[in-house]
């Protein structure tokens, strides 16, 4: 079983120290980096797999150079080896560029199955993993929260979150996985592990090694932060006393004035 699991190193929600730069882009440099987390459940899900069908678990990242050491750590829970798209034209990539680079480098590697989180704690677009799916052309199984490969059938089920349980998917391999905290907890990294992760392997990929037309025409994000302004302050709220036929009663004619109900 070969699975790729795409991480992004996320600047440390523990840390609380994101704060925007003059662009009003997120100043990464402002906080410690950390595999951003439903990409860990992902890893998690893909490391217990192997663990019981054999194979390969590797990582595929796109980010600037520095991001080799966050990828570091992904090594050191147990994935074998590292591809990591680095290129200084990605500065600030929008979301249909990240896909378009995420799924040409995945088609430089041989997988089953393609593992990528639900979201990331940084952007929340929550459609990078989607979108690499049909970039690829392949189904996408979203919202695991158990995995269940069948190599010798060539084909994977999913249990997925829904809004009434559970729903049950099943697509040929490969395939694309999105993962969620459902998966199970990620493991800490041994110091085996930790000392096994210096000497892995990490390829850099650039641009120029994965074909053209990835950039948007003239090389400019269709879309920029102009402003960034705090929401208005909330105002002092309304107590309602009494027994409660009054509450009751008070509470419906503030929901009628204000043509709520």
């Amino acid at each position: 079983m070969r699975i790729l699991v795409m991480t992004k190193p996320v600047p440390d929600p523990a840390a609380n120290a994101e704060r925007l730069g003059p662009d009003f882009r997120l100043d990464r440099g402002a906080s410690p980096t950390v595999v951003n987390g439903n990409d860990e459940y992902g890893l998690e899900a893909a490391l217990q797999l192997v663990e019981a069908l054999g194979g390969e678990v590797a990582i595929l990242t796109m980010a600037p150079a520095g991001g080799v050491e966050t990828m570091r750590k992904a090594l050191a829970m147990g994935a074998l080896r590292g591809v990591l798209v680095a290129d200084d034209a990605l500065a600030g990539a929008d979301i249909p560029t990240t896909i378009r680079v995420l799924a040409a480098a995945a088609q430089t590697q041989e997988w089953d199955l393609l593992l990528g989180g639900l979201d990331t704690s940084d952007g929340a677009g929550g459609a990078v993993t989607a979108g690499v799916a049909a970039r690829l052309g392949l189904p996408l199984l979203s919202a695991a929260a158990h995995i269940a490969p069948d190599e010798a059938g060539r084909k994977v089920r999913v249990r997925r979150l829904s809004a009434k349980g559970y729903d049950l998917l099943e697509a040929p391999m490969p395939a694309v996985v999105s993962c969620t905290q459902a998966l199970g907890t990620p493991r800490y990294p041994s110091l085996k592990g930790i000392m096994a992760a210096r000497s892995r392997q990490i390829t850099t990929l650039s641009l120029a090694d994965l074909g053209e037309g990835l950039l948007p025409a003239g090389g400019q994000w269709p879309s920029r932060v102009v402003g960034v302004q705090p929401p208005p302050s909330r105002a002092t709220g309304r107590a309602v006393t009494g027994d409660a036929a009054s509450q009751a009663r008070e509470i419906a004619d503030y929901l009628t004035a204000q043509r709520i109900i």
